[in-house]
């Protein structure tokens, strides 16, 4: 699993030189994670060709055939931001994890990304801290519940919802948690759901800590939220860039869908997206790898910038082979 970390390195100027700017590094990874059998037909191994001279109208047709597939995560991010010790996302998971009665040590993440396929599959970041002592705390009265034990009835209560009456009561939502945050001073961790809307955070079974972004006129405290029975903890965050990061990759699809052939009007009903679709359908034609080259003059200069990471999956059921082979994780100016 590759994940592509893309840094704002500079707030947002002109949206459509933006979008271009994103939708450079976006076709990127879905060429990336095409797989190899996809491109075998067209003897690009046999002329020792880069899979970047792939005409751009070929991207939408190999990528929706299911050789590969391309991840948005704004909670791997959140994640990042633990591991790397960001001052001001750190002091409020551990104001957070204090409210959950998790006190000592320093606060770590684990990012628990479930395959979103038959493979039963998880990311593997920070697994190693989830030992056969573990516990998570789920905010309810009893006693708290061996996590690694009820990790493979995690991943398949993801995808089947007749495998969720199984679990414990007190963890039956906790399938919906992007991270496992905590401490391994104790060995207590709690399940948390990361939305970069606020509107769509929602509590569940499981769930102690809602991960959200700041929004202006609206109280940034770390909080109880007693109808959601969340921990409430919003982070800095530029929202204009996470908005574009997102109506940028809507293009993408919409253009994959058609071949990178003109959408209609109702797919992509603004002017700016429609602005920054024709741009790339004009070059349709020609190879990717020179379409991201030639669509650089007409991108927002020092937007952003990309780190890749390669981390491991994690079998945790059937031995099915695994869909998603890059993630794109948007990182905002704090």
């Amino acid at each position: 699993m590759q994940i592509r970390a893309e840094y704002q390195a500079s707030p947002v100027a002109d949206p459509v030189e933006a979008k271009i700017a994103i939708m450079r590094p976006i076709l990127a990874s879905i060429l990336q994670a095409l797989n190899a059998e996809a491109i075998r037909p067209f003897g690009y191994a046999e002329e020792n060709k880069s899979r970047g001279a792939l005409p751009l109208h070929m991207l939408g047709r190999l990528h929706a055939e299911g050789d590969g597939d391309v991840g948005i995560a704004f909670e791997y991010a959140i994640h990042d931001a633990v591991l790397t010790r960001r001052s001001d996302v750190i002091e409020r998971v551990a104001d957070a994890l204090k409210l959950c009665k998790i006190r000592r040590g320093e606060a770590e993440s684990i990012f628990f990304a479930i395959e979103k396929s038959g493979s039963e599959q998880v990311i593997n970041t920070r697994m190693e801290l989830i030992t056969e002592t573990s516990l998570v705390l789920a905010g309810t009265r009893g006693r708290p519940i061996k996590l690694k034990r009820h990790l493979g009835g995690l991943a398949s209560a993801f995808r089947r919802p007749s495998t969720r009456p199984s679990l414990p009561q007190s963890i039956r939502g906790l399938w919906k948690a992007d991270l496992f945050l905590g401490s391994s001073a104790p060995d207590h961790w709690v399940g948390t759901t990361v939305k970069s809307n606020p509107s769509q955070l929602e509590g569940a079974s499981g769930l102690r800590i809602g991960v959200v972004p700041v929004r202006a006129g609206r109280t940034d405290a770390v909080r109880l939220d007693e109808s959601r029975n969340l921990i409430v903890c919003p982070v800095p965050h530029d929202g204009a860039y996470m908005q574009c990061f997102y109506e940028t990759w809507r293009i993408a699809q919409v253009l994959m869908k058609n071949n990178f052939q003109p959408p209609r009007e109702v797919d992509l009903p603004t002017p700016v997206d429609r602005e920054v679709a024709r741009v790339f359908i004009e070059r349709r034609n020609f190879t990717v790898a020179d379409v991201i080259d030639a669509t650089r003059a007409f991108a927002q200069p020092h937007l952003l910038k990309t780190n890749e990471v390669e981390v491991a999956q994690e079998p945790l059921g059937r031995g099915l082979e695994p869909e998603t082979s890059t993630i794109v994780a948007p990182y905002s100016l704090p």
